[in-house]
């Protein structure tokens, strides 16, 4: 598939540019600041991005807002943020558009690159990856009433869904049995009002909405 990639250290760059291509990506792009990296995602032959936040000319937030941007014109469009901070306003905006296909990693906590390119290709492949402290900074500003039906358990199990962890790998890091993880599941969806949907993912819906409170 064909990448852009925005990091505005030129190690990191090299870096990321020949983890991707040696497992089968195409970097169509690789640039260091918001300018080239708006010009690239008008590519309508791109499909994904991976994008730092912080780059020239302001260091603030540009590699967001352009995945907030090309995310409005293309919805769906797959974006992996890789970070160094957790930029809460941007990041709830970009999570909570409801589309999936869309990752928030801290750049510190990225250590092994078979976890990396696995975030990248469920990415790529509609699902949603979260960093647990990106959960964790979230949850502790969102006060939504539909959140407050849930039971800590349940928000403990939602928060490891946002991190995108299977069943198996809830119950084994909770301790608990599989299908005790499916039960509290089911509350989170009914509680959270999503009922069955054959053209949706109630799983990354259940996430995106809490992620939108």
């Amino acid at each position: 598939m064909r990448l852009v990639l925005a990091e505005d250290n030129a190690l990191l760059r090299a870096g990321l540019t020949q983890v991707l291509e040696s497992a089968g990506f195409v970097v169509a792009v690789a640039v260091d600041n918001a300018v080239e990296l708006d010009q690239a995602l008008k590519d309508p032959s791109l499909e994904g991005a991976v994008l730092d936040v912080r780059m020239p000319p302001t260091f603030t937030d540009e590699g967001l807002r352009a995945a907030i941007a090309v995310r409005a014109d293309r919805p769906g469009f797959p974006v992996l943020v890789l970070s160094q901070y957790v930029e809460q306003l941007y990041a709830r905006e970009l999570l909570a558009s409801g589309e999936g296909s869309v990752g928030y990693l801290l750049k510190d906590r990225v250590a092994d690159v078979r976890d990396f390119l696995d975030a990248v290709r469920r990415v790529l492949a509609g699902g949603t990856v979260l960093d647990a402290e990106v959960v964790a900074a979230i949850m502790a500003r969102s006060q939504d009433e539909p959140l407050e039906r849930l039971t800590p358990r349940e928000r403990e199990v939602l928060g490891r869904m946002a991190e995108g962890r299977s069943n198996t790998s809830i119950a084994t890091a909770l301790h608990v049995t599989e299908k005790a993880v499916a039960k509290h599941i089911n509350n989170i969806f009914t509680k959270l009002d999503l009922p069955v949907d054959m053209e949706a993912n109630r799983r990354v819906r259940a996430v995106l909405t809490w992620l939108r409170a």
